[in-house]
């Protein structure tokens, strides 16, 4: 049997969980929080003093704060991308409309949530550009993506599990930070988008769990193949007005560190917190390929620990347009 048609049957076989992992990891529509429970409502009276509320506390934070908060509300808006990409991927059959594909659709209008709030926040601040933001986030979902997962459901879930706890982090950071400048509206919404982050992590890297339980070379083969040539982010091609394509990542991800949102240390401790929490040292039955592909994966983080040490960051923050100094100060 080809690996094609074992990665299918083993889909098939996992599908038989799916009303299971729907319940256990994500939330009913009616249960769930949504965005205009932390935005000033516009039905009220009192609507235009909770926005200029909003406007005040929005001014005492900090420039690389409302990058790393651009970037993340653009990565969260380039969702038709994310779920076109998991709609085509090997045993998830959008048109059969089978249990995949429900978990998709339920995972996709959940994560739609984020990119709704953090919009309508940034447009009610008054510290962002919009046009230019609005601008970036066509231009993302215009330009795709390559994460090197191709249709691979395996391949595909490793990244999901990672890229789930990197916007966890990224989240919680952007709320703790809201919280230590006194905006504590912004702190809970921010949490909140964390809490469905980590969650979803929890959904995916049980998919691999369970995977590695009935096809362990093949996933160990996916995990390696995944960190060795790393973890590309969603919004890698992100770009600016006028810009060329993924020309605007690069110096996002400097504020982003450089504000301790999102760090190459983080990415060390993640892809650490995976081989622990999928037991790697303890899988069993492996081909030879499949434990060499182990010992790799074992020494890793230790490597990678030691490149990010020699990670040198710009002190200058980079001047985005869609947040002109001008505009903060």
């Amino acid at each position: 049997m080809s690996i094609k048609n074992i990665r299918l049957e083993v889909m098939q076989f996992l599908e038989n969980k799916v009303e299971q992992f729907v319940e256990e990891y994500l939330i009913p529509v009616d249960a769930i929080w949504q965005p205009s429970d932390f935005l000033p409502n516009s039905e009220q009276p009192t609507f235009f003093e909770e926005v200029k509320e909003l406007r005040e506390l929005a001014k005492d934070l900090p420039y690389d704060f409302w990058v790393a908060m651009v970037g993340d509300t653009i990565t969260e808006e380039a969702l038709p991308t994310y779920e076109s990409w998991l709609m085509d991927v090997e045993g998830v059959d959008n048109l059969e409309r089978n249990g995949w594909s429900k978990w998709v659709r339920q995972w996709t209008g959940e994560e739609n949530r984020h990119g709704d709030v953090l919009n309508k926040y940034l447009y009610l601040s008054g510290r962002v550009n919009m046009r230019e933001v609005e601008v970036t986030t066509q231009h993302l979902i215009n330009d795709g993506f390559d994460i090197g997962t191709g249709r691979d459901p395996y391949k595909n879930f490793v990244y999901t599990s990672f890229q789930e706890l990197a916007t966890y982090i990224s989240h919680n950071r952007v709320s703790q930070l809201a919280k230590s400048y006194g905006d504590l509206k912004l702190s809970k919404m921010c949490r909140m988008i964390a809490g469905d982050e980590m969650r979803h992590h929890l959904a995916y890297s049980e998919f691999v769990n369970q995977i590695f339980k009935v096809d362990p070379s093949e996933m160990m083969l996916a995990f390696n193949y995944m960190m060795k040539q790393k973890i590309t982010m969603p919004a890698h091609f992100l770009r600016e007005s006028g810009q060329k394509i993924s020309s605007a990542f690069e110096n996002f991800s400097n504020s982003a560190q450089r504000i301790g949102v999102y760090t190459a240390n983080d990415y060390v401790d993640i892809m650490q917190k995976l081989i622990e929490k999928w037991e790697i040292d303890k899988i069993t039955g492996l081909t030879d390929e499949a434990e060499k592909a182990r010992d790799y994966l074992m020494k890793l983080p230790n490597r990678m620990a030691k490149i990010s040490e020699r990670l040198i960051v710009p002190e200058d923050s980079f001047v985005f347009k869609w947040v002109e100094p001008a505009i903060i100060g």
